[in-house]
């Protein structure tokens, strides 16, 4: 083996050609071990990836065990880089208890701003 310990999966509703459903089962793979408990690799999720993925992610995947890479949508964030990050974690948060994105947006600038500039792009 080559040893690798973290690998590029794409993302969910990324900007390339690959199927969600592919997405997931190459992040499942990832988390499966080869021959030991901890023979896993770190699946890396990205390609045009904001908070707005995030729930669908977790609800899909069903883990919190993933580079989520999300460069544009920190960087592009209008209220700046901080403000994306916020952003990207209170989705997240949201994914993680089962909170409806938007309705979590009400309580958080970030989120709402992150909703308003990255929800119309495809």
């Amino acid at each position: 083996m080559a040893g690798a310990d973290q690998l590029h999966v794409n993302g969910l509703d990324n900007k390339f050609w690959e199927p969600d459903d592919s997405v997931v089962r190459s992040i499942k793979a990832c988390l499966t071990p080869m021959f030991r408990p901890d023979d896993t690799a770190m699946p890396v999720v990205s390609s045009g990836q904001w908070g707005g993925q995030a729930p669908e992610t977790y609800r899909r995947t069903g883990t919190l065990d993933v580079m989520y890479l999300a460069g544009g949508g920190i960087l592009a964030h209008p209220m700046g880089p901080a403000a994306g990050v916020r952003a990207l974690r209170q989705a997240w948060e949201a994914a993680v208890n089962g909170i409806e994105l938007h309705e979590h947006a009400t309580a958080h600038p970030e989120l709402r701003a992150t909703i308003e500039k990255f929800s119309h792009r495809k």
